[in-house]
């Protein structure tokens, strides 16, 4: 059987923190090439790289994100024995680091994320950012998921996985003292101001579609990327909002906004997006059974 090195684990873990060979060296007060010994060693016991050269900088491989997690895992249960021993003692828990479009609806993560909120073995790493900037994150092993409202492009140099987790449907919503009849859609919209999301997004591009067949010019009160602020100004205008129910559904249930019309022609997709990994996260499968 054999066993591993945990000298070596410790190296590599300063490397990986320090992303750099020589700063690495210099904190432990080694030379670098006797450290480089020693990760090469590591990496010969594992049977993988882990880590490849970018520019003068070193990257974890998906192997070295692996083994990575492992090592803070183990660094951590030290910690816990003697924490355990004076009374202190904690769970281990498994890390998902996700990534969120900081246009998406809370609501929406919400609800792909309640599956693991209440689990004490899990711990959730949730952060926001632009689309481009996430899948830069992910392909660096630094995320093991992106949630989104579009697909990634799958090309020769990023090989993504596209889950799409939901479909929902797109109305046009608005509080109740500024009227609850339907609306004639797409006519009313000739009279009544109305607020949209950011020119960019696909239910924009689709609505934008249906009244430009139609011949209709809108009043566009205001145009909002961020669906939290989408959110608030639906309930402090009196315009309507075209918004996908999900975001504002609080506002529905307890009266503050109401449905003037649904549009079925229109629907926001969302997507868990991954890469294809030798190494996946387990709890990826329970993300996409939860959509």
């Amino acid at each position: 059987m054999a066993f591993l090195n945990y000298h070596h684990l410790r190296y590599f873990w300063m490397i990986a923190s320090e992303g750099s060979l020589t700063r690495a060296a210099q904190r432990l007060n080694v030379s670098a090439s006797s450290l480089s010994v020693q990760l090469k060693a590591l990496e010969d016991q594992l049977g993988q790289q882990l880590f490849e050269r970018r520019g003068r900088a070193l990257q974890l491989t998906e192997a070295g994100r692996i083994a990575l997690g492992y090592a803070e895992t183990m660094f951590r249960s030290g910690e816990e024995l003697v924490s355990i021993l004076k009374g202190l003692g904690r769970e281990n828990r498994q890390v998902l680091r996700i990534g969120a479009v900081a246009t998406l609806s809370r609501n929406f993560q919400l609800g792909i994320l309640r599956p693991l909120i209440s689990r004490p073995d899990v711990e959730l790493v949730v952060r926001s950012g632009a689309f481009g900037d996430l899948l830069a994150q992910l392909e660096a092993h630094a995320l093991d998921l992106v949630l989104a409202n579009q697909p990634a492009t799958i090309d020769l140099d990023a090989d993504w996985q596209n889950t799409l987790v939901a479909d929902q449907p797109v109305s046009l919503v608005g509080r109740p003292d500024d009227g609850t009849a339907p609306l004639d859609f797409p006519r009313d919209l000739a009279r009544i101001p109305i607020v949209l999301p950011g020119s960019g997004s696909t239910i924009r591009t689709a609505f934008d579609s249906l009244l430009d067949e139609a011949g209709i010019r809108p009043i566009v009160l205001a145009e909002v990327d961020d669906m939290a602020m989408l959110r608030l100004i639906a309930r402090e205008s009196h315009a309507v909002t075209l918004v996908p129910p999900v975001v504002v559904i609080e506002e529905l249930t307890a009266g503050v906004l109401v449905e003037r019309c649904s549009l079925p022609q229109i629907k926001e997709s969302f997507y868990a997006i991954s890469r294809r990994r030798r190494f996946p996260n387990p709890l990826l499968r329970e993300i996409a059974a939860a959509g």
